[in-house]
């Protein structure tokens, strides 16, 4: 990674994939932030790490937005490519998150009223009845590969719970199979072009997931209960309400985002706390630190490590001027190391206070999920610590996945 200016501009060479990024992305995050804070990338867009920046690029819904969808992915295909083709990009053009008012507007309103604080709060007690069934099955092995036996487990099922699909149904198998289904179908949010391979494999599972969140909600048209499935059928404004297939596009996000977010929060924050083991033992010594503790593992090792915006007119940010139509990365994960808002940034403290990480997003593209996996992260870190106190893991040389926008472990061995 490269420095450079041109006129008043500074341009950097930037590269996602670069492998050294991905197993310590926070250095390359902390020399820019020191040295070119706003700088453009050789890539074709901007890139920010200052906190105050980051925070205003996101939270600001005049001048800066999704923008255009087409547009965005033909940056990494070309201007032949056709977006709408392929099923997996469909899908993903349709995610209000990933549009602008009024359509972002009207879908989020929806889906606030379905998933309401009220019904998350309500969901603790299943949350952590499905949490210590899934700890039951390992007690006696006095070990557990952490990632896919519990990380990956616990949202899914949680998720399913939700929607009201029966424990019965939500067996390994399913579970491995919706899993596996969002991996490979969220590969379109990575920040490059797909192979013919990758991209015919992510077509193929979102048409599985489609075709499975269908079944879902047909049951509940007919057959109503007291879940998610059946408050997103019935969440009205007016005379507004979800089609079908916003119903359908909603619930893989939202099944997504706890798979891709809240399963890389839990395995990295087991993974810090056992690179820091003093902190470790303050949560063994007083698990009601666990809400604590989940929001300083959003902090210091964040899942999500980006997110772009679309400049809607010429902005300025930190004295560069973006121009209207640029697109730029805002990196969450540096914003929530910068040392002029978090003293001792690099440093992993459960008992930190004061500013508000930024690991949810900001502004009307907040997380809609963020209580329910501040819940999960909640009940899943004091249920470990309670019940494993002697938990032991492997920190050395921890194997990171190979993308860069979601950050998380590909495995992680735990014995107690």
């Amino acid at each position: 990674m490269q420095a450079a200016t041109t006129g008043t501009r500074p341009r950097i060479h930037f590269d996602p994939r670069d492998p050294a990024i991905i197993a310590d992305p926070h250095t390359a995050f902390a020399n820019l932030r020191s040295t070119t804070p706003l700088a453009w990338n050789d890539a074709g867009f901007w890139i920010a790490t200052r906190y105050e920046d980051v925070r205003s690029i996101i939270i600001d819904r005049k001048n800066f937005g999704q923008g255009d969808f087409i547009n965005n992915i033909q940056l990494y295909y070309g201007q032949d490519f056709d977006v709408f083709a392929h099923s997996s990009y469909r899908w993903l053009s349709e995610v209000f998150v990933y549009q602008d008012p009024p359509k972002h507007t009207r879908i989020r309103g929806l889906v606030s009223k379905a998933l309401t604080a009220k019904r998350v709060r309500e969901m603790r007690p299943d949350v952590e009845a499905i949490t210590h069934r899934l700890l039951d099955r390992f007690v006696d092995r006095q070990s557990m590969e952490l990632i896919h036996d519990f990380a990956y487990r616990l949202p899914t099922l949680v998720m399913c719970n939700m929607l009201g699909i029966s424990e019965e149904e939500a067996d390994d198998s399913l579970l491995d199979q919706l899993n596996q289904a969002i991996a490979d179908s969220f590969l379109v949010l990575e920040m490059r072009p797909l192979d013919a391979d990758e991209l015919a494999l992510a077509n193929r599972q979102i048409d599985f997931l489609e075709k499975f969140f269908k079944s879902v909600f047909d049951r509940r048209r007919t057959h109503p209960q007291d879940d998610l499935a059946t408050a997103l059928l019935n969440a009205r404004e007016g005379d507004s309400q979800l089609t079908e297939r916003e119903m359908v596009t909603v619930a893989i996000a939202l099944f997504g985002a706890g798979f891709e977010t809240t399963a890389h929060m839990i395995g990295n924050g087991i993974l810090t706390l056992q690179q820091y083991p003093e902190q470790w033992r303050k949560l063994v010594g007083n698990p009601n630190l666990s809400l604590a503790a989940t929001e300083e593992i959003l902090r210091y090792e964040s899942s999500l490590i980006a997110t772009y915006r679309t400049a809607f007119h010429d902005t300025d940010i930190g004295g560069q001027t973006v121009k209207a139509g640029e697109r730029v990365l805002a990196v969450l994960a540096a914003g929530n190391r910068d040392p002029e808002v978090f003293p001792k940034p690099d440093e992993f403290d459960i008992d930190r206070s004061g500013a508000h990480h930024l690991a949810f997003g900001g502004g009307i593209h907040f997380c809609v999920g963020a209580e329910l996996a501040r819940l999960e992260g909640d009940v899943a870190l004091r249920a470990l610590a309670e019940r494993f106190p002697d938990l032991r893991a492997d920190t050395n040389n921890p194997q990171w996945r190979p993308g860069f926008l979601f950050r998380g472990l590909e495995q992680l061995q735990v014995s107690w």
